[in-house]
């Protein structure tokens, strides 16, 4: 059997005015939620799933309960997970209702013959499945935001993100690696606006040799099929952590940096890297103790 590792992510961007240490407290339990899959040799795919759970019912984050609201005041949320051990992946996009919408991307993978359900499909799907789907993400706090953010008008530019996008990555003892991510996506978006979190190969993708979740403005991460990308570099020899440095270089030349990612190997490297203020995040490998941080560096 061999190492385990995990690494995760509470969101790319500005993050004004935050805690720092009730968030990094938050994405180090994460990580304990996924390290007790682990320790007990369970599966990444169960792991990150564990991780991505903490975070979505955690209302400091963007993603499940507390997540960020579109234009009309309604929360859409998106989710993916991918196995990279057999390529399976499965997603949601604009899902309303649903507490946990990283289950039901789960679900759509393992009990579905497609990839990605959207909309009123998605929530049916749900239903079908045995989700409640009467579930009131909207807090007080995103509310607020919502409402301070909409009296500055409407913009052209989609607003820089908060603290966007929650993710994971795990490589299990048996050396099978799984990714999760999950969002609520831009605030103030268009009602029906996709981001990158539930497509495979731009926020969120697993192979046999890297797992990668991305977070920050998922239009870029789609123009570049990022997630992707990362894992490719490290098939073809790049360590993790060049491989997320080198690509937020290409992407500042190109279509910007507003943008992180959380990526690990199949041998337990781990990369980490923004280009935006803060990007929360938290790591452990087999052995060694949990690290988090706010910030990288």
């Amino acid at each position: 059997m061999g190492q385990w590792a995990v690494a995760v992510h509470g969101g790319a961007g500005v993050w004004r005015d935050q805690d720092e240490g009730r968030i990094c407290t938050g994405v180090a339990a994460a990580v304990a939620g996924a390290r007790a899959v682990l320790d007990g040799g369970g599966s990444a795919l169960d792991a990150v799933v564990a991780a991505v759970l903490q975070l979505e019912d955690d209302e400091l984050f963007n993603a499940g309960t507390g997540a960020a609201l579109n234009r009309d005041g309604d929360a859409e949320l998106d989710a993916a997970v991918m196995s990279g051990k057999d390529l399976r992946c499965g997603g949601v996009a604009a899902l309303r209702g649903v507490r946990n919408p990283v289950l039901v991307a789960r679900r759509v993978m393992e009990a579905s013959p497609h990839v990605l359900l959207a909309g009123e499909g998605a929530r049916r799907f749900a239903q079908e499945q045995g989700f409640d789907v009467e579930y009131d993400p909207v807090t007080a706090r995103a509310r607020e935001v919502w409402v301070a953010r909409s009296k500055a008008g409407p913009t052209l530019e989609p607003p820089s993100p908060a603290g966007d996008t929650v993710g994971a990555v795990a490589l299990d003892r048996n050396g099978h690696l799984a990714a999760a991510t999950s969002t609520g996506g831009t605030i103030l978006k268009l009602p029906g606006r996709v981001g990158d979190s539930p497509i495979p190969g731009a926020g969120n993708y697993a192979s046999a040799w890297a797992a990668c979740s991305a977070t920050g403005r998922g239009e870029l991460m789609m123009r570049l099929l990022a997630a992707k990308a990362l894992c490719d570099r490290v098939q073809a020899g790049a360590a993790p952590q060049p491989a997320a440095d080198s690509l937020l270089v290409l992407m500042r030349e190109s279509v910007g940096a507003d943008a992180g990612f959380i990526l690990v190997s199949a041998s337990g490297e781990v990369g980490i890297a923004h280009g935006t203020p803060a990007m929360p995040h938290a790591w452990q490998r087999q052995g060694a103790p949990v690290q988090a941080r706010f910030r990288c560096g």
